[in-house]
């Protein structure tokens, strides 16, 4: 058997920082909301200043893939990549770039993809194109959890790169591939990479009991009108109780002790999320958009009940599975993700990790560097210090105007460094102030 370790990446859609029981959130009437997932915090490392590459979904999984900023590549720059793309050659991930999978495969890992894509549609892109083995899941950023249709009312569950029409509750059919996919690995002696995108608690709001409500939704995905807090902390639950399946049959295979297994978010939360202490959510790049959970768990190598407040980006995770793997980046393709491994064998080996972020949506810009974090939205520019004010009420712009000119010359380096947004770049957003109040 391969002393190499087996990687699982695991991303939630749209999870907020402290929906978690292990991130500070409260438990639901039920119970605990997240008793599986604490659990792997309890048994593995912890980190509480991680960051997502974007505050939405699609520019995150462009640097999850490449571990590169997701600024390098056109489909990125749309804000998401919505359903109007279907057809599109240019908004996705370029198959000839390569990516986490591709590597890996390319160095004797088996790979798939079990659930959310959003990288492009066929036959342009797809999971199959860019590294992955096997795919099974849908290819646009939201469908509904019962009829597996998108926003515009087309049916989005594949099987590889053909439409697979399945039964049953989105969640639990990702969760089952998964089990099934790692017990068949398993029987191997040769090493895995999954990736397990789960689409919970994204929109609309259903729970294993809501099968009735999908066929009134009709199509409004958006479900602008439903849900509750009650209901999306049922969402979280769901998912919990299929990574803790997940968990489950990597021990009865005798894999869990050599398996590297990541957890995080591909952004912030949404409505009905909870992002305390932090401000803001899906789409702002105040902390609440982008501080995300990571949670760590390698028995082989994580010491348990660890926390660590190293400073990284989801990039910087892809980074790191390479590493682990032992996996060299394309010479052509340099990575601008910085393996955590160091960190992973000793949390307290903490080192500087300046990071940076830009959206279209509102001119917003953000660099944190250290305790310090320079933000802009609407044209206007703010200085906050996270590490006293992680819900950045306090604005030192005008107290320590030094600093805030050397932060806003530090992104604007960086920026001038990576493409600029194109023109015809877009924004797409779900819903507005005339649906319900601003933040």
């Amino acid at each position: 058997m391969s002393s190499r370790p087996n990687l699982i990446f695991i991303v939630a859609d749209d999870l907020g920082y402290a929906d978690l029981g292990c991130y500070g959130g409260r438990d639901a009437e039920f119970g605990r909301v997240s008793p599986v997932l604490d659990r792997m915090a309890a048994h593995g490392l912890r980190f509480t200043q991680g960051y997502s590459n974007s505050p939405v979904c699609s520019p995150t999984r462009f640097a999850l893939m490449t571990a590169r900023w997701q600024y390098r590549l056109r489909g990125a720059a749309e804000e998401p990549i919505n359903s109007k793309s279907r057809g599109s050659g240019t908004l996705g991930l370029p198959p000839e770039h390569p990516t986490l999978p591709s590597l890996l495969r390319d160095a004797g890992y088996r790979t798939a993809l079990i659930g959310k894509w959003h990288l492009g549609y066929p036959p342009a892109f797809g999971p199959l194109a860019s590294g992955y083995e096997e795919f099974f899941g849908p290819m646009s950023g939201g469908v509904d959890y019962f009829t597996h249709a998108d926003s515009s009312g087309r049916h989005d569950l594949y099987e590889g790169s053909a439409e697979q029409p399945s039964e049953g509750y989105l969640t639990d059919l990702i969760t089952q591939r998964a089990v099934d996919w790692v017990q068949r690995m398993s029987a191997g002696p040769v090493p895995f990479f999954l990736s397990l995108h789960y689409t919970a608690p994204h929109w609309p709001w259903e729970t294993r009991d809501d099968r009735e409500l999908a066929f009134k939704l009709n199509g409004s995905l958006f479900h602008l009108a439903g849900g509750n807090v009650p209901t999306y902390r049922r969402m979280i639950h769901h998912m919990d109780e299929g990574i803790g399946a997940l968990l489950e049959a990597l021990g009865q295979a005798g894999r869990l002790d050599n398996t590297l297994v990541v957890f995080t978010s591909d952004n912030g939360g949404e409505r009905f999320s909870d992002n305390w202490p932090l401000v803001g959510g899906k789409m702002d790049l105040t902390e609440g958009g982008i501080r995300v959970p990571y949670i760590v768990q390698w028995p082989a190598v994580v010491r348990a009940g660890a926390t660590s407040v190293q400073h990284c980006l989801t990039m910087d995770w892809s980074a790191t599975l390479l590493d682990a793997a032992g996996v060299a980046a394309h010479p052509d393709y340099p990575l601008d993700g910085v393996s955590l491994l160091p960190v992973l064998r000793d949390p307290q080996a903490v080192r500087a990790r300046p990071m940076h972020w830009r959206m279209n949506h509102r001119g917003q810009r953000a660099h944190r560097d250290g305790d310090w974090k320079y933000l802009r939205v609407d044209g206007h520019d703010y200085l906050f210090n996270i590490a006293d004010d992680e819900r950045e009420r306090a604005n030192h712009a005008g107290q320590d105007p030094q600093r805030l000119q050397r932060m806003r010359l530090a992104w604007e380096d960086w920026n001038a460094s990576l493409p600029p947004i194109p023109d015809d770049a877009t924004v797409s957003l779900g819903y507005s102030v005339k649906d319900m109040p601003q933040r």
